[in-house]
């Protein structure tokens, strides 16, 4: 008896010395949260139930030079409600009235509303979505609604913002003007003039905002305003102008449907500055249909061509290797170089170097370079380099391809790698590349980089301004300009571009033919044919360059560079001078014209008289007439894209709130 009862005993003294070492424990671990990690602990703790929320900041709008916008962030929101936080007097109070307004916002009946928000509340449900993607007008409208109105504490107001990029023209540029797009990796990218100057000008500084886990994983905003209030990014002023732009995207893509090309760029530039007034680059997808694909003008080095000629012609006149005047023979179309045989479409015979260029003649600019450069190559590779031929132009903008000139000693270089130059093959130059030189002919012999952007602003206050940059003073004599720019008229006059000549307007500039793909086996059976045209007009005094490129046209239908992208030339051309008036930059926007200003008094005295009268919206950019029109508080919808040609409502009839018009492009 004893015994058992010293076992009970020493089972239950270690038992109380296990419970005491155990209370030990708990306490040493109770001191080690508070005082040794416990900051740790806390934080760890706060971080799973409350998060500071990065706020995107608005990217800066990108305007055209005739200030049209380009590209815009526009805010999106999200309104719910956490149907918990309101008292049940306030809810009780305020649950009709809400109802009532919702009611009036989206059509859905008062008793709709009343029975989801109190199913809301019975299910404990803080986060009830209340509308979905809405515009800023209608978030001003529903936070002031009844119960909404007493914010996020007393009121249950939950609000999320997003911002959406738009492009008010379509997709009319949008491979130069920007947009974003994912990588493989999710990480976001920015193609344009929204990717090159998006880190420095338009992405802003990003706000913070703090959310609490209320459970689901769902997240409601702690306060009713942002712990740091995101800083909007600066507007981009481009040079492009809007109307010409339309008039060479459309000029383009005609064409590219016609002959049932692969793609096809164009780009207008100015050319005193250098800036770009248009660029347009169309592909064809899998269903046919042409979209900006890729930015062609800007990244796709390929062989020239005859383009390249005009080129080949001003370096052997400059080093007097040759004059206008000098005789070729180019035989019956058909000469061997170094064993391999240059083609001409048909035989010109003894013609003189001028002529050669104006017919196009292979043969004749082979002969012309490989007679004057064959023992010292180099002095015309030299050329080629100081006109900075043989290096990038050096764009913001990224993905600019970067030409090949060969020279000896290269894998490219061989016997053959002279004459075939001087006709556009054995180097790779992009389309904007060689506009820029073509640009420099007409600018008198001074070439200019090209110019994307003007200035960049905050509000009315200009941060930076982008002035013209020369690459190269004076390419070329005053004698050798005159002789090129004379051919080059007459070339449109009386050479391979005589079919785009008119009398009642000049233009000059060089055709261009190339095959693409010849090392395919598949060629003589399936040809391939680059199509261009670059130039410039008019012809005396020029204003604009221009150079049009098409891929492989249906040679069904044609392929030669005055039938398939000379048309596309004379249309943008033809159509600047005879839609678009030409205007220069003036110093100050003060400028009154009469017409205007008795346009402008009628429609004032209407508006002041009635105060709900239409306006005449014909000829705005569109998200300018829609914006003017709903902040008139009409309801808009936009058919189409560009410019408003047609609304449904006329100039000068009385409106009603709410009252739906309908634009067309």
């Amino acid at each position: 008896m004893a015994v058992t009862e010293k076992n009970i005993l020493n089972r239950l003294y270690f038992v109380a010395v296990c419970m005491f070492i155990f209370a030990i424990a708990i306490v040493v671990k109770i001191c080690d949260i508070q005082f040794v990690h416990g900051d740790t602990y806390r934080d760890l703790a706060e971080t799973r139930t409350v998060k500071n929320v990065t706020i995107p900041a608005n990217r800066g709008n990108i305007y055209s030079a005739d200030g049209s916008l380009l590209a815009t962030s526009v805010p999106k929101y999200d309104i719910r409600i956490d149907a918990l936080a309101p008292s049940d007097a306030t809810f009780n109070k305020y649950l009709v009235s809400l109802s009532d307004s919702l009611s009036r916002y989206s059509g859905k009946s008062s008793s709709y509303y009343q029975n989801q928000l109190r199913k809301a509340r019975a299910n404990k449900n803080r986060y009830f979505l209340l509308a979905r993607n809405i515009g800023y007008s209608d978030y001003a409208r529903m936070r002031n609604f009844p119960m909404l109105n007493l914010g996020a504490f007393k009121g249950g107001l939950i609000v999320e913002q997003t911002t959406k990029r738009e492009h008010p023209m379509g997709g009319i540029a949008q491979r130069s003007i920007g947009y974003e797009r994912f990588d493989e990796d999710g990480n976001v990218t920015r193609a344009g003039i929204d990717g090159a100057f998006g880190v420095k000008y338009l992405r802003g500084v990003d706000g913070h905002r703090l959310k609490q886990k209320i459970g689901n994983g769902q997240w409601k905003p702690l306060k009713d305003y942002n712990e740091v209030e995101p800083q909007d990014g600066y507007d981009v002023y481009s040079t492009i102008d809007a109307n010409i732009q339309d008039i060479a995207h459309h000029s383009l893509l005609q064409q590219l449907e016609y002959y049932e090309a692969d793609h096809g760029c164009v780009v207008v530039m100015e050319v005193k500055t250098g800036e770009i007034r248009a660029i347009s680059n169309l592909g064809r997808s899998e269903s046919g249909y042409y979209y900006e694909r890729l930015n062609y003008a800007v990244g796709e080095a390929i062989e020239p061509g005859s383009t390249f000629k005009t080129v080949a012609l001003i370096s052997a006149l400059e080093d007097k290797v040759v004059d206008t005047s000098t005789m070729v023979n180019t035989g019956m179309g058909y000469k061997q170089f170094y064993g391999r045989g240059i083609y001409d479409t048909h035989g010109h015979g003894r013609i003189s170097v001028a002529r050669a260029l104006e017919v196009s003649s292979n043969i004749g600019l082979a002969t012309i370079i490989d007679e004057g450069y064959s023992k010292n190559p180099k002095q015309f590779i030299q050329h080629l380099k100081d006109w900075k031929l043989s290096e990038p132009l050096g764009l913001p903008i990224i993905g600019e391809g970067k030409p090949v000139i060969p020279e000896p000693g290269d894998k490219l270089w061989s016997r053959n790698a002279l004459p075939s130059m001087a006709y556009g093959y054995n180097l790779k130059l992009t389309p904007l590349q060689i506009l820029t030189f073509y640009n420099g002919i007409a600018n008198n012999g001074e070439i200019i980089k090209p110019r994307f952007i003007r200035e960049v602003r905050e509000f009315d206050k200009v941060i930076e301004s982008f002035n013209k940059k020369v690459i190269n003073p004076k390419i070329c004599s005053d004698k050798t300009l005159s002789e090129i720019q004379e051919i080059l008229k007459n070339i449109v006059v009386r050479g391979t571009g005589n079919s785009l000549y008119s009398e009642n307007f000049s233009m000059a500039g060089k055709t261009g033919t190339a095959q693409t793909e010849y090392w395919m086996k598949d060629w003589k059976e399936n040809r391939r044919y680059v199509s261009s045209f670059a130039g410039y007009f008019p012809a005396d005094n020029p204003k604009y360059s221009c150079i049009v490129v098409v891929h492989k046209p249906s040679t069904k239908k044609g392929y030669y560079g005055a039938d398939v992208s000379g048309p596309v030339f004379k249309r943008i051309a033809q159509k600047i001078f005879t839609d678009t008036p030409i205007y220069d930059e003036v110093k100050t926007l003060e400028v009154k014209n009469a017409s205007i200003e008795n346009e402008y008094q009628e429609y004032y005295t209407a508006v002041n008289t009635y105060k709900t009268i239409m306006p005449d919206v014909t000829g705005l950019p569109a998200m300018d007439a829609v914006s003017l029109l709903e902040n008139m508080g009409l309801k808009v919808k936009f058919n189409g894209v560009g410019v408003v040609k047609k609304q449904s409502v006329e100039k000068g009839v009385r409106i009603k709130p709410n009252q739906t018009v309908e634009l067309e492009s």
